[in-house]
């Protein structure tokens, strides 16, 4: 696995919600030690409130729904070949069911391109999506559901090593060039998956699945749930952002 990718996730650790309350806490907990009450107070103060924010189901909702509102779902009547799957997570338990290895994310993917491959005569599937930390990738784990839904092998294309989304528009490139295909992932990675392969002259349509927004609730309580949307919110805001700070520079 390349440097620069493992130097990433490192960076976006900090950057994303745990990582910055974390971050606060610690500040906190170094001027504690360094008899710096005033400075530590504001800094675990402001990893309370952070993570209060953070767990907020209005706050992260207003993230989400920035987001997911960019693209409707999918019509289903388009005149396309090709519907690519974007990678997401998975596990590997001989124990489970494949619906069970795979993440939330994955599922919603798989399912939602199945649909569209039965809705649509003569096209094909295209997973994409690197191994991880398993011996299997998830390209061939999503495959491996779709066969079980009725898929048909000969109409699956798999990518086993792309580690990102712009490693999967590449791989996806070489196959559909310049024609219009449909993409399908998670509405919040839409924005940014569409921005990029866009960026390589590809025409994609975008087949949103996997929402996360909710009707906003001012009284509901703070909650894991909703600092996990936070999360996925920031983890494609900074995304796009470095999208744009790298195309300045190249």
């Amino acid at each position: 696995m390349e440097l620069g990718f493992l130097l990433k996730k490192f960076i976006s650790f900090f950057i994303e919600p745990f990582g910055i309350v974390l971050l606060a806490l610690m500040i906190g907990l170094f001027f504690l030690y360094k008899n710096n009450t005033r400075f530590s107070k504001i800094f675990f103060s402001l990893g309370v409130i952070l993570l209060i924010l953070f767990s907020y189901q209005p706050f992260s909702n207003t993230l989400l729904i920035s987001l997911e509102s960019k693209y409707k779902k999918y019509s289903y009547n388009e005149n396309i070949k090709y519907i690519h799957v974007l990678g997401n997570g998975h596990t590997i338990d001989s124990e489970q069911p494949i619906s069970s290895q795979l993440s939330d994310g994955s599922v919603k993917r798989v399912l939602e391109g199945v649909i569209m491959y039965k809705n649509i005569p003569g096209s094909k599937l295209i997973f994409t999506g690197y191994k991880g930390d398993t011996n299997t990738s998830n390209a061939q784990m999503n495959a491996n559901l779709a066969y079980a839904l009725g898929v048909t092998k000969s109409d699956v294309i798999i990518g086993n090593n792309p580690v990102d989304t712009e490693e999967e528009a590449l791989f996806t490139q070489k196959i559909v060039g310049n024609k219009p295909f449909a993409l399908v992932t998670s509405a919040t990675h839409m924005p940014r998956a569409m921005t990029l392969f866009k960026s390589y002259g590809m025409n994609p349509i975008a087949a949103p699945t996997n929402f996360y927004k909710e009707e906003v609730n001012w009284l509901r309580e703070p909650d894991i749930h909703s600092f996990k949307n936070s999360k996925l919110a920031l983890h494609e805001f900074y995304g796009i952002l470095f999208m744009k700070i790298k195309s300045i520079f190249s």
